[in-house]
């Protein structure tokens, strides 16, 4: 669910005259006193980039995966910092209540390798555990779905996936920036590719295009509900199968940097802030400000 498109999104900018808005993790979204751990010296980004986007079912509360840590989003509308950490955590995906799992890189404060492979946190954020891989693979896409999770690894460009979180296979090598994984069949995942095409892979087979798709950079499934995908410009498509049946929901105000689709809740950041949506799309309201 989780989606991270910085470093990856170069080329569907370029086809969306959009390059300004998506690149990169400005330094100057906003103010924040606070002293960053991860340089050393106060730090005007309080979020930074995001990275992944989640509710929580426990209370249904907005958590944020960013640059600079894992945010809960308040009823004020403010970004709270969970636990004072500032961990850059990349792959971001809510599989319970409290319950998350993420990807990314540790809190300069903390004496872990640089990639921290899946972790699992099981208080909502507060702390996180390693669980496989650390320090050999780095996840910018996490997509949990009936007894396994698929997982893109930047390191590596590849897709893997796992059945008991310990050990993988690999699934292809490319450059992907995006995993859905339809919720009815855990056999099939959808991604997104560097170039924005929609490929699918069937019993862990290699990925192949979808005749028929449009050009999409962020995905997720609704579980119940629709397959949710963002165009280049922000464009908010929906289609029931993964096939041919896109049709066109809403619009957002640019590229996606990620994208959840819980059910009656979707939410979608750009580079302006976060956005919500109540009605499957079709109207966007801000619900944080630009990046905190």
């Amino acid at each position: 669910m989780g989606v991270t498109l910085q470093r990856r999104l170069a080329t569907l900018v370029v086809l969306a005259g959009t390059m300004a808005s998506v690149l990169g993790c400005s330094a100057q979204d906003s103010v924040d006193s606070t002293e960053n751990p991860q340089t050393g010296s106060p730090e005007a980004t309080t979020l930074g980039h995001v990275h992944g986007l989640g509710v929580d079912p426990a209370d249904g509360t907005l958590y944020v995966a960013s640059h600079f840590g894992v945010f809960r989003v308040k009823e004020t509308g403010e970004p709270e910092r969970v636990a004072d950490r500032w961990q850059d955590t990349m792959g971001f995906a809510v599989v319970g209540p409290g319950r998350f799992l993420g990807s990314g890189h540790p809190d300069l404060r903390e004496d872990l390798p640089t990639s921290l492979g899946l972790i699992e946190s099981t208080d909502g954020a507060k702390t996180w555990t390693s669980v496989s891989l650390q320090g050999e693979a780095d996840f910018h896409s996490l997509e949990p779905v009936g007894g396994r999770i698929y997982a893109y690894d930047s390191r590596s460009g590849s897709l893997i996936v796992s059945t008991d979180r310990k050990k993988w296979d690999t699934i292809s090598i490319q450059p992907l920036l995006d995993l859905a994984a339809d919720p009815a069949d855990p056999d099939t995942v959808y991604a997104t590719t560097d170039e924005g095409a929609l490929v699918r892979s069937v019993d862990n087979a290699e990925l192949v295009p979808v005749a028929g798709a449009p050009t999409l950079t962020a995905i997720d499934w609704q579980p119940n509900g629709p397959l949710v995908g963002v165009a280049p410009d922000g464009t908010v498509m929906v289609s029931t199968a993964g096939q041919s049946d896109w049709q066109k929901s809403g619009s957002l105000d640019g590229p996606v940097e990620a994208l959840d689709a819980s059910p009656g809740r979707w939410h979608a950041a750009t580079d302006t802030g976060v956005y919500e949506s109540t009605d499957d799309g079709a109207t966007w309201n801000h619900v944080l400000g630009q990046h905190g």
